[in-house]
């Protein structure tokens, strides 16, 4: 299963994001190519413990189940899968400023590795572990880099 602590892996995130313009137009979803960069870079906020949504009912009761579906499987995130109120980007972003962020954002994560890791429970899945939450912000990176097709 692949994970964002891995060098590699993250090296060719950081790649594939490279190869977006501000003529990216997204395959699916309603955030333009620089919202769905801002939006990966709030996930990375939330990982770390930046910001800390609260838990949802709904995942009080279900998340548990799910985690171990979502991240026990090495298939990706299908399109417009739910996501947490708080990483909605509604304002217009630029392309080339929300890339800087987002790779020097994965540059952090994967330089503090396990202990530059929230402690806060994800607002859907609950507690994670360290790698928990590398292999949930590869696979959330993913779905967002194939929506953009890349």
């Amino acid at each position: 299963m692949k994970s964002l602590f891995d060098p590699a892996t993250a090296q060719g995130v950081k790649e594939r994001i490279a190869g977006l313009g501000p003529d990216t137009s997204p395959l699916w979803g309603r955030m333009s190519a620089a919202q769905v960069l801002a939006h990966c870079s709030a996930a990375l906020h939330m990982a770390t413990g930046d910001i800390r949504p609260p838990r949802k009912l709904v995942g009080r009761l279900l998340g548990w189940n799910m985690k171990s579906k979502e991240l026990g499987a090495d298939t990706p995130m299908r399109p417009n899968s739910q996501t947490v109120k708080e990483l909605v980007i509604d304002e217009e972003c630029d392309v080339e400023t929300e890339q800087t962020w987002l790779v020097g954002l994965i540059n952090r994560f994967v330089s503090s590795g396990p202990r530059g890791c929230t402690s806060h429970p994800h607002p859907f899945f609950g507690r994670m572990t360290p790698q928990e939450w590398s292999v949930y912000m590869y696979k959330h990176l993913d779905h967002h880099l194939r929506q953009l097709g890349v």
